[in-house]
């Protein structure tokens, strides 16, 4: 168990690098089996995300280098058996071994998976997918066993834009017979990294980023090599802070239009910066305008930068209102948040923050990702030591986020417990 401790109020100036997309990586690594040959992947983000997927791909069999930020992965020899409950639960995002160990062996066996309890996350439309291409699917408590005697392409319709079925149907379709149309398809610019992954190892898919994606299956999938795009969410929390402690800070390595919703927001709120090719500008802004906000899917503002921002809404002159519309579950840092300080009401999905003049340090605890980085910016922020417990939730999303953050000034240490 770790904790963090946070001496808030210290203005942050300097450059944070952003890293390799961590809900890109995710699904690029285990993308990767779906070829015989070397896979390389660049930019790689040093999480713990990655460390238990890698778990996975050695229980399987796999040869797994990693220098740097770089990955290399040959799958020639795995062994395709049953991925148990004690490694799959580590993350959500394990799931994606479903749609590529389908795909190259029509058959997978694993429990499901794990990660943040931030409300309702069920694999329904993923199962949709396998079984629309073929596949028969058991279910046993929380095992699942998916096999097909032969993937055939159809037409899959999601009932929702979910980015998890949307890349699992892609995996498990990029080998099946004939052609495959994925309508209503998320459109996240993750999928579009996990597209041209499988386009470079061979497979012809088209339309990746838009509603609807054609794919037409391929006998084979050979070596290739990605980067991984730059975390927009990363980016957008780092941004949200430098709104709140800036003198300025800089945030490199970005893609402008993969924030531009949270951009459009801070500009309304009176936010200062300045955008450039690769790069945005912050800095603290002691007058900011209330607003509204609304969680949608992309390109819509992303729910998972609700959470960081709320820390951001507190200190607007009057009443924000956030909406969350994606997950039911995902306001468990507001009860932390009130008690450093903050005025929030839950109403159903929606909040309502009344702008105050100041956070105070105190005890608080990492419940899931999101909910962690919020306590982060608001530890930053506020006056005194703030102590955020279990953070081990925030340090599996985030590269580096201790070295960055002292970089720029931050006062944090890393304890232990």
């Amino acid at each position: 168990m770790k904790k963090l401790v946070i001496h808030g109020g210290v203005p942050l100036t300097g450059t944070i690098c952003i890293s390799g997309a961590k809900n890109s990586a995710v699904a690029l690594v285990p993308a990767s089996l779906l070829s015989d040959e070397e896979v390389v992947i660049d930019h790689i983000p040093d999480i713990t995300d990655i460390d238990a997927l890698d778990e996975i791909l050695v229980y399987l069999g796999a040869k797994i280098k990693r220098e740097g930020s770089r990955m290399t992965i040959q799958s020639e020899q795995i062994e395709n058996k049953e991925i148990p409950e004690k490694i799959s639960k580590k993350l959500r995002a394990s799931y994606y071994f479903m749609g590529a160990l389908l795909g190259k062996y029509k058959k997978v066996e694993m429990y499901f998976p794990g990660g943040c309890a931030i409300g309702k996350r069920p694999i329904d439309q993923h199962i949709k997918a396998f079984e629309a291409l073929g596949a028969k699917v058991e279910i046993d408590g929380n095992k699942y066993r998916i096999e097909a005697d032969e993937l055939i392409g159809t037409d899959i319709y999601l009932d929702f834009a979910s980015v998890g079925a949307t890349i699992n149907a892609l995996l498990a379709s990029v080998k099946a017979k004939g052609k495959t149309t994925i309508h209503n398809a998320a459109k996240e610019p993750e999928i579009v990294n996990v597209a041209t992954l499988l386009n470079n190892m061979g497979a012809k898919i088209e339309g990746a980023g838009t509603s609807e994606i054609s794919i037409i299956g391929v006998s084979s999938l050979k070596s290739a090599y990605i980067e991984v795009i730059p975390d927009r969410i990363e980016a957008g929390t780092y941004v949200i802070l430098g709104a709140l402690m800036g003198n300025p800070l800089t945030i490199e390595n970005i893609i402008p239009n993969h924030i531009e919703p949270l951009l459009a927001k801070l500009k309304e709120m009176g936010v200062s910066y300045e955008l450039k090719e690769n790069a945005v500008t912050v800095s603290r802004s002691d007058h900011l305008k209330p607003t509204s906000i609304k969680t949608a899917v992309y390109p819509g503002f992303p729910t998972d930068l609700q959470q960081p921002i709320t820390a951001l809404l507190c200190f607007t002159e009057g009443i924000s209102h956030m909406q969350e519309t994606i997950y039911e579950n995902r306001f468990q840092n507001v009860p932390y948040l009130n008690q450093m300080g903050a005025k929030i009401q839950v109403k159903g999905d929606m909040l309502d923050i009344q702008g105050i003049q100041q956070l105070h340090g105190t005890v608080v605890e990492a419940t899931d990702l999101r909910a962690g980085a919020c306590l982060f910016l608001a530890g930053l922020k506020a006056d005194g030591v703030t102590e955020i417990k279990n953070v081990e939730y925030v340090l599996r999303g985030y590269e580096n986020i201790i070295e960055k953050l002292t970089h720029v000034g931050a006062k944090i240490e890393l304890i232990e417990i």
